[in-house]
């Protein structure tokens, strides 16, 4: 009775460990995607806290020479001063970004696109919190850009983020792997190996075949001995009636 209660139990046991991985890998996953979303975003809201409080607009400041300035802008439009004027438009789409991510947080299971989600996701609310705290009032709100470099448009810390996590889902998908942690290339690999086995697997029944032949043939031979010795001593006896 112990012992078939023991199966049981090891049975439910060999039953939840697959599934509780797969779980833990992806609640690690989604771990790194929320803390890197995180970073991203209090460094953004810090850092636009301080220039609006100690910068004053359109007045730049150099940093390394005329390489890095910071200057206080207000930008109602995309990342970059992209689509000047369209704050409500945006932030529809910041919207929409920002749910695409937590959907697909769901079945994560690649931590190089947890970063890269992460990094997308903090971008995309950060400059959503202006658009909806700051003046002229909520969704149409400006963003506060604050970087400037040589012959590039004024940005923030939530767009450099965005940029940099949409280049590596760009390098990422270029790669093979998905977010659900599957890899093409290693998926091809595999195929390409199991197809390169498979002759040399029918290779070998072919080769162990020819002893077996050889040993179907030695009791044929045994056969012919066996008679000749018997006709033999046939002769011998009708030569010693003869006599």
């Amino acid at each position: 009775m112990d012992n078939a209660r023991g199966g049981r139990d090891q049975a439910l046991e060999s039953d939840l460990l697959p599934s509780s991985g797969p779980r833990s890998a992806a609640r690690r996953r989604v771990g790194i995607l929320f803390a890197v979303a995180a970073l991203v975003y209090v460094l953004d809201v810090v850092s636009k806290l301080l220039v609006v409080a100690y910068l004053t607009p359109d007045r730049p400041v150099r940093v390394i020479g005329s390489l890095v300035q910071l200057t206080y802008t207000r930008n109602s439009g995309a990342a970059f001063s992209i689509g000047w004027g369209d704050t409500v438009v945006f932030s529809l789409i910041a919207i929409g970004v920002v749910v695409v991510i937590l959907r697909l947080a769901r079945r994560l299971y690649s931590a190089p696109w947890a970063v890269a989600l992460g990094l997308l996701l903090g971008g995309a609310v950060g400059n959503l919190t202006d658009r909806i705290a700051r003046a002229p009032g909520p969704f149409r709100g400006w963003v506060v850009d604050f970087v400037q470099l040589p012959h590039f448009a004024i940005f923030n810390l939530a767009d450099a983020a965005i940029t940099c996590g949409g280049v590596l889902m760009v390098l990422l998908a270029f790669r093979g792997l998905h977010p659900d942690g599957t890899d093409e290339r290693a998926a091809y690999q595999a195929r390409k190996s199991a197809a390169e086995a498979e002759p040399d697997e029918q290779a070998a029944p072919e080769q162990s075949a020819e002893p077996e032949h050889a040993d179907s043939e030695q009791p044929a031979s045994g056969e012919d001995a066996d008679e000749r010795e018997t006709e033999a001593g046939d002769e011998a006896e009708r030569e010693h009636e003869h006599r």
